[in-house]
């Protein structure tokens, strides 16, 4: 063995180096030793103490060196790959640092050569464990850039604000608070679940991820169980709530589980056929309130008339304290939660009543005397039965009120329950419903006993308490245009991006099932979600398997104008084409994976002109197909196209049945407040099958209290201080408020165009 001393190699007899810390002679692995150019072993005798080293950070500030940190470095590294060194490894690896560090000859040493002496050192032993150290710094120089992102953007939000959401009110600092942080979590998901190809197709804008900033904690949207939740008493909160006794409570109680149980997740919740929820506790009202008058010496039938007067007092105030809580508390999230409510189909005296005065209450709207106007949450989805609510049902007063409320606020939407298609043939078969999460997410089947299919004839659909864990799109027209310029065949480059999708959809099922009870006590240890009985320390994957993931599709009628320069309204076969294709191969990857995927019609919000800008940076400006600021959203014709309700419905209907994971259907009504003209649409949206939303263009002043359809400056004092509220996509949003729109640019150009819908 040789040493270098004096600038001379000098032979030595032994292999055994001295250690200038601590004075002892160890032996040190052959793996680890210096090696000369020749091969041989070589040894540099240091000219100066360790003790006197100092460390030069990234930030230009020094500290003694401290060969704990190293240790402790290390023992971090390890523990990432699950290995132990041992104490000898430890020792080993100390005195090559220490002896690497005075072979340096330099009393003050920049960091990243201290991070290579170690990474030097873990080769030796375990190149896995370096691998893992070198992962480590490499993630440290890309926090900075993330953290200069994430600064960037909150800059942008402090100052300027937000509008990708417009359920969130970016002028408030919890909203604020919660944008900023959800930059950081978006960076994070971005840089520790996603590969270098995902990254690149989701940056040139193949493919879009929803709600990355959300994605690494909890799941989508969901059909609440509230009822579960509240029978018997829960705990909430560390304490426990017993069931509610009388309806006034159980909307207090209700609104406090919503709230609580949204703020866990993202997108929307709902909470199917309320109005069979809260009959039960307006019965015990009653029953009270009844008893109590016929004590107070009071004859029975007025008794009873008194009785029944107070509980539709208390639903009354019930389903207003509801739109104030949901329009007015932003939840933890920093938004106001997308809460749906379904209702209509209860046949008793307080269900129908439930359903009545809910949509009375809506229709009136909140707001001072004179300056009432409609609410945007919650969203109500009427269930439309033809035998309950058609000509001569049970239940007609109840569509005749809801066709009233639509035409003053939009809302209800409509779900058909008896006409064709999916949603229809669960009821009709099972008497089972598919209520909608959020503005028009479904569920995919679930079998009590057979899972993804029935085990028998007497199997029946799950649908309440079951969720999504997210969508992913395709942006159809970049995927074309990509084969066209590369020469490839459109349908490989398709399944190319598909794959993907359904590579992250499979980690995320797998991600999420590692996820606690704890991180939402009501649905998943009270009995919110389907199974959800869980203790808090309990895994949720068993919960997961009756969970969809969504493929979520975007801009068909500028796919087709891609394809042949034709619109949805000319043409419409190549769109067709590829969404059958798209549903074959979905099944496909349903049957291989054992996971429940859904195709999903995407209402593209801030995404409508992200995919223009994407599209334009790789392919230009395409007339009809990039040339305005935004995509079409789904399957729907483009919002420009003078055709009428009829025609829209028709034409967009060729796609009702590939879509069954998310749909609507909706159309721009011409006509002033015309109640038949509404209620004749959607009588012949509910023979199709459709979930069907009324369009209208809703303008209030908020000076004098005027109300009209469409106007920017009111008629009746001149102000522009006006209230518009727009459909967005499924669901309604405020284009105008206090001077100001919670929509962006590109959603705000399309509500310009919008001619049919």
């Amino acid at each position: 063995m040789n040493r270098i001393e004096d600038g001379k190699v000098v032979s030595i007899e032994k292999s055994q180096l001295r250690d200038d810390v601590n004075g002892a002679v160890v032996t040190k692995p052959k793996s680890m030793e210096p090696q000369s150019p020749a091969g041989k072993v070589i040894e540099i005798i240091p000219k100066c103490n360790v003790n006197n080293v100092k460390i030069i950070k990234k930030d230009g500030t020094k500290e003694d060196y401290d060969i704990r940190k190293v240790i402790a470095a290390v023992k971090k590294s390890a523990a990432r790959m699950i290995v132990d060194f041992t104490d000898k490894e430890l020792e080993d690896i100390t005195n090559y640092v220490n002896r690497s560090v005075l072979e340096t000859n330099q009393s003050e040493i920049e960091i990243f050569k201290m991070h290579c002496i170690v990474e030097n050192a873990l080769e030796a032993l375990n190149p896995k464990v370096a691998k893992s150290y070198r992962n480590y710094r490499n993630y440290k120089i890309d926090f900075v850039n993330m953290l200069d992102k994430v600064y960037q953007e909150s800059q942008k939000i402090m100052y300027i604000g937000d509008k990708e959401n417009s359920n969130a009110d970016s002028a408030l600092v919890s909203t604020k608070r919660s944008l900023i942080f959800n930059q950081l979590n978006k960076e994070l998901y971005k840089k520790f679940f996603l590969t270098v190809p995902e990254l690149q197709a989701i940056r040139d804008g193949y493919i879009y991820i929803h709600d990355m900033s959300a994605r690494r904690d909890t799941m989508n949207c969901c059909l609440f169980d509230v009822a579960s939740v509240l029978h018997g008493g829960f705990e909430m909160g560390n304490l426990w709530y017993n069931e509610p006794k009388s309806l006034e409570v159980a909307f207090d109680v209700i609104g406090d589980i919503v709230m609580a149980a949204a703020s866990q997740q993202y997108g929307g919740f709902t909470v199917p056929e309320v109005d069979k929820i809260l009959a039960p506790y307006a019965q015990k009202t009653y029953e009270k309130k009844y008893q109590k008058y016929i004590e107070l010496g009071i004859p029975e039938e007025k008794a009873a008339e008194v009785a029944t007067k107070d509980v539709e007092k208390d639903f009354h105030d019930g389903f207003q304290g509801w739109e104030y809580k949901f329009n007015t508390v932003a939840s933890s999230r920093g938004d106001y939660p997308f809460i749906t409510v379904t209702m209509g189909l209860g046949t008793g005296k307080f269900e129908k009543m439930a359903s009545l005065m809910m949509l009375n209450v809506r229709k009136e709207g909140q707001g001072k005397k004179e300056n009432k106007k409609p609410v945007l949450f919650p969203k109500i989805v009427f269930l439309y039965d033809e035998e309950l609510h058609g000509k001569g049902g049970a239940l007609e007063e109840l569509f005749n009120a809801g066709v009233e409320c639509s035409k003053k606020a939009m809302y209800p939407d409509w779900l058909s329950l008896t006409g064709d298609g999916y949603v229809a043939s669960m009821y009709k078969k099972y008497k089972r419903v598919v209520s909608p999460m959020g503005c028009r997410a479904f569920l995919s089947p679930w079998y009590e006993k057979g899972g993804m299919k029935p085990a028998d004839e007497n199997d029946k659909p799950i649908f309440v308490g079951r969720f999504n864990i997210g969508a992913i799109s395709l942006h159809l027209p970049m995927i074309y245009a990509k084969s066209q310029k590369e020469g490839k065949n459109f349908y490989e480059v398709l399944d190319y991006y598909m794959e993907m999708i359904r590579q992250i959809h499979i980690r995320t099922y797998e991600y999420l099932g590692e996820m606690r009870a704890s991180i939402n006590p009501l649905a998943f240890c009270e009995g919110g979600f389907y199974g959800g009985h869980l203790g808090i320390h309990d895994k949720i994957k068993p919960l997961l398997k009756s969970a969809t993931a969504s493929f979520g599709i975007t801009a068909l009628n500028e796919l087709q104008e891609l394809y042949n320069k034709k619109s949805l309204v000319e043409d419409g076969a190549f769109a067709l084409e590829v969404m059958e294709y798209i549903n074959k191969k979905v099944n496909e990857f349903k049957e291989k994976d054992g996971y429940l995927y859904a195709i999903y019609g995407t209402p593209a919000e801030n995404l409508c002109g992200l995919q223009i800008k994407q599209f334009r940076k790789k392919y230009g400006k395409i007339d009809k197909v990039s040339d305005r600021g935004y995509v079409s959203n789904s399957f729907h014709c483009h919002v420009s196209e003078d055709i009428g309700p009829i025609e829209k419905q028709d034409l967009e209907g060729r796609f009702w049945d590939l879509l069954n994971g998310g749909k609507i259907q909706y159309v721009k009504y011409p006509i002033d407040y015309n109640t038949k003209a509404i209620e004749t649409l959607v009588k012949r949206a509910m023979d199709k099958g459709f979930y069907e939303g009324v369009n209208l263009s809703l303008a209030y002043c908020d000076d004098c209290g005027h109300q009209e359809l469409s106007m920017d400056v009111c008629p009746k004092c001149g102000s522009t201080n006006l209230t518009k509220i727009e459909r967005m996509n499924g669901y309604l949003s405020y284009s105008r408020v206090k001077g100001d729109t919670r929509l962006n640019e590109a959603k705000m150009e399309e509500i310009k165009d919008r001619v049919s819908m």
